[in-house]
Protein backbone atom coordinates (compact mmCIF):
# COMPACT_ATOMS: atom_id res chain seq x y z
CA UNK A 1 0.00 0.00 0.00
CA UNK A 2 2.74 2.48 0.36
CA UNK A 3 4.85 0.91 -2.37
CA UNK A 4 7.63 -0.94 -0.65
CA UNK A 5 7.80 -3.96 -2.11
CA UNK A 6 10.49 -6.99 -1.70
CA UNK A 7 12.54 -4.85 1.47
CA UNK A 8 10.69 -6.80 3.78
CA UNK A 9 14.27 -8.37 4.95
CA UNK A 10 16.59 -5.22 4.90
CA UNK A 11 17.65 -3.29 7.88
CA UNK A 12 16.55 0.10 8.93
CA UNK A 13 20.20 1.52 8.31
CA UNK A 14 19.96 -0.10 4.35
CA UNK A 15 16.61 1.77 4.04
CA UNK A 16 16.70 5.28 2.38
CA UNK A 17 15.11 8.64 3.47
CA UNK A 18 12.14 8.17 1.36
CA UNK A 19 11.47 4.01 2.42
CA UNK A 20 11.71 5.38 6.25
CA UNK A 21 9.20 7.71 5.74
CA UNK A 22 6.98 5.18 3.85
CA UNK A 23 7.42 2.37 6.89
CA UNK A 24 6.65 4.59 9.27
CA UNK A 25 3.33 5.80 7.19
CA UNK A 26 2.58 2.01 7.07
CA UNK A 27 2.67 1.61 10.63
CA UNK A 28 0.13 4.48 11.40
CA UNK A 29 -2.05 3.29 8.61
CA UNK A 30 -2.07 -0.17 10.33
CA UNK A 31 -4.09 0.77 12.73
CA UNK A 32 -6.94 2.13 10.53
CA UNK A 33 -6.81 5.78 11.78
CA UNK A 34 -9.98 8.20 10.29
CA UNK A 35 -6.92 10.58 10.07
CA UNK A 36 -3.41 10.92 9.75
CA UNK A 37 -0.81 13.84 11.22
CA UNK A 38 2.31 14.53 8.88
CA UNK A 39 5.24 16.62 10.49
CA UNK A 40 7.48 17.68 7.77
CA UNK A 41 6.81 14.49 5.26
CA UNK A 42 8.99 16.00 2.71
CA UNK A 43 12.22 17.11 5.01
CA UNK A 44 15.20 15.63 4.03
CA UNK A 45 14.38 14.38 0.53
CA UNK A 46 15.10 15.29 -2.93
CA UNK A 47 12.54 16.82 -4.93
CA UNK A 48 11.94 13.76 -6.77
CA UNK A 49 11.09 11.72 -3.84
CA UNK A 50 9.42 14.76 -2.21
CA UNK A 51 6.89 14.58 -4.39
CA UNK A 52 6.23 10.82 -4.44
CA UNK A 53 5.53 11.42 -1.06
CA UNK A 54 3.51 13.98 -1.40
CA UNK A 55 1.54 11.92 -4.19
CA UNK A 56 1.09 8.54 -1.81
CA UNK A 57 -0.26 10.94 1.09
CA UNK A 58 -2.86 11.82 -1.86
CA UNK A 59 -3.34 8.55 -2.68
CA UNK A 60 -3.84 7.31 0.43
CA UNK A 61 -6.19 10.11 1.44
CA UNK A 62 -8.56 8.91 -1.63
CA UNK A 63 -8.11 5.60 -1.25
CA UNK A 64 -8.60 4.98 2.48
CA UNK A 65 -11.31 8.15 2.45
CA UNK A 66 -9.17 9.18 5.62
CA UNK A 67 -8.48 13.01 6.70
CA UNK A 68 -4.54 14.19 6.57
CA UNK A 69 -3.29 16.74 8.76
CA UNK A 70 0.23 18.05 7.59
CA UNK A 71 2.68 20.38 9.22
CA UNK A 72 4.95 21.49 6.50
CA UNK A 73 7.24 24.73 5.71
CA UNK A 74 7.33 23.19 2.09
CA UNK A 75 4.82 25.42 0.09
CA UNK A 76 4.95 23.50 -2.96
CA UNK A 77 4.01 19.91 -1.16
CA UNK A 78 1.36 22.05 0.75
CA UNK A 79 -0.06 23.72 -2.47
CA UNK A 80 0.40 19.66 -3.81
CA UNK A 81 -1.91 17.85 -1.25
CA UNK A 82 -4.09 20.66 0.59
CA UNK A 83 -7.47 21.41 0.10
CA UNK A 84 -7.15 23.82 2.80
CA UNK A 85 -4.25 26.15 4.55
CA UNK A 86 -3.58 27.44 7.68
CA UNK A 87 -0.83 29.81 8.19
CA UNK A 88 1.15 30.16 11.71
CA UNK A 89 2.84 33.38 12.67
CA UNK A 90 4.08 33.84 16.08
CA UNK A 91 1.99 31.25 17.50
CA UNK A 92 -1.52 32.63 16.24
CA UNK A 93 -3.49 31.38 13.07
CA UNK A 94 -2.97 34.33 10.25
CA UNK A 95 -4.78 32.84 7.66
CA UNK A 96 -6.90 29.96 6.54
CA UNK A 97 -8.31 29.19 3.32
CA UNK A 98 -7.82 26.86 0.30
CA UNK A 99 -4.58 27.52 -1.70
CA UNK A 100 -5.78 30.01 -4.23
CA UNK A 101 -6.88 32.44 -1.45
CA UNK A 102 -3.14 32.10 0.03
CA UNK A 103 -2.02 33.09 -3.58
CA UNK A 104 -3.88 35.83 -3.56
CA UNK A 105 -3.87 37.40 -0.11
CA UNK A 106 -3.18 40.83 0.54
CA UNK A 107 -1.78 39.86 4.11
CA UNK A 108 2.02 40.63 3.97
CA UNK A 109 2.62 38.02 6.11
CA UNK A 110 0.55 35.67 3.53
CA UNK A 111 2.75 36.95 0.50
CA UNK A 112 6.29 36.51 2.21
CA UNK A 113 5.77 32.93 2.88
CA UNK A 114 4.07 31.90 -0.36
CA UNK A 115 6.49 33.69 -2.72
CA UNK A 116 9.88 32.72 0.13
CA UNK A 117 10.64 35.93 0.61
CA UNK A 118 13.55 37.06 2.98
CA UNK A 119 11.83 40.59 2.91
CA UNK A 120 8.70 41.30 4.33
CA UNK A 121 7.41 41.76 8.15
CA UNK A 122 8.95 38.41 8.93
CA UNK A 123 12.56 38.93 9.86
CA UNK A 124 14.86 35.68 9.70
CA UNK A 125 16.24 35.30 12.91
CA UNK A 126 20.40 35.34 12.32
CA UNK A 127 22.49 33.48 15.38
CA UNK A 128 26.11 33.48 15.87
CA UNK A 129 26.29 30.53 14.22
CA UNK A 130 25.08 30.88 10.59
CA UNK A 131 28.01 34.00 9.74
Amino acid sequence: MVGLPGVEDLKPAELSGGMKKRVGLARALAMDPEFVLYDEPTTGLDPIMADAINQLIIELRNKLSITSIAVTHDITSAYKIADRIALLHQGEIVFEGTPEQTKSSADPVVKQFVTCSAEGPIKPEVTDGDS
